[in-house]
């Protein structure tokens, strides 16, 4: 199955989008900072799953056969928010409450269904077992709901997704798909330096059925591998090639910005950089 031109460009009109925000609510956080790097590495993947590829109700986001998403990097919560605006979960007005005090939306994001969000997170490698839990159920229940999990390959050196990869294929969970936001940097440092691993190979190795999108920046090949038809019977694990920082040059491959905070200088500079970017040639 194929995105049809019309989709492929909302997405990526919603990745623009969302890449302008998360730099705004950045910046709104002033000294405190967040994580930036990360959040611009999955834009087009979360734009990607809310614009092309979730079967959800704005209108009514607990609804009971609604896909589930699951946000198991948690440093990426700045992005998924901007996704749930972008979807018309949130209005823009919630949004902006982003890190205040009191306010629905902290910087690890809550349990909280009425505004689409899914999953507590914050402390990494969990969400991926709750994913597993959902699909279960899902096939228990007979609810024909998906779920996407998205992890970081740096979220990816704890036990416990691994033990989370070895259940899904055992219970047949082809309802499952799992994301792997490759962009080969975590906190510590490169990822191949703090422990070198063969991603592919080791997803393959679980019994999952493997595609890896070499662009995890293009909306068509994300959605190429998202819309993919499953194996009968075996969850899908897709791993994206991506870049930490995606979109402003200065924070391109560069750890400072894991957790940074962005002055009003480099906020105008990264602002003027997208909008050049936006610009047709």
């Amino acid at each position: 199955m194929k995105a049809s031109d019309e989709t492929i460009r909302k997405c990526e009109e919603a990745a623009a989008r969302m890449r302008v925000n998360v730099l705004r609510l950045a910046h709104m956080t002033g000294s405190k900072g967040a994580h930036l790097g990360g959040c611009l590495s999955i834009i087009e993947i979360i734009a990607a799953l809310y614009g092309g590829v979730l079967s959800l109700d704005p209108v009514n986001p607990k609804c009971k056969d609604r896909d589930r998403f699951i946000l198991s990097k948690g440093n990426g919560s700045l992005a998924h928010y901007t996704a749930l605006e972008a979807a018309h979960i949130i209005s823009e007005e919630q949004l902006f409450t982003f890190g205040q005090n009191g306010g629905l939306l902290p910087g690890a994001s809550s349990l909280n269904p009425e505004l689409g969000i899914e999953y507590s997170n914050g402390t990494l490698g969990f969400g991926l077992s709750y994913g597993v839990g959902l699909a279960l159920v899902s096939k228990k229940t007979a609810n024909p709901y998906k779920v996407y999990v998205l992890l970081g390959d740096g979220e990816c050196n704890e036990g416990s997704v691994w033990e989370a990869a070895m259940a899904a294929p055992h219970f047949n969970l082809s309802n499952l798909t799992a994301v792997v936001d490759m962009n080969s940097m975590q906190s510590d440092g490169k990822t191949c330096d703090v422990m070198n691993t063969h991603l592919e190979n080791m997803w393959h190795g679980f019994g999952w059925d493997v595609i890896t999108v070499d662009d995890g920046h293009s909306i068509s090949q994300l959605l190429d591998a998202l819309m993919h038809p499953c194996t009968e019977l075996k969850p899908r694990a897709i791993i994206a090639r991506t870049i930490k920082g995606k979109g402003v040059s200065f924070m391109e491959n560069n750890n400072a910005w894991h957790h940074n905070s962005l002055s009003k200088e480099l906020f105008d500079e990264a602002i003027a950089e997208i909008s050049q970017a936006k610009r047709p040639a």
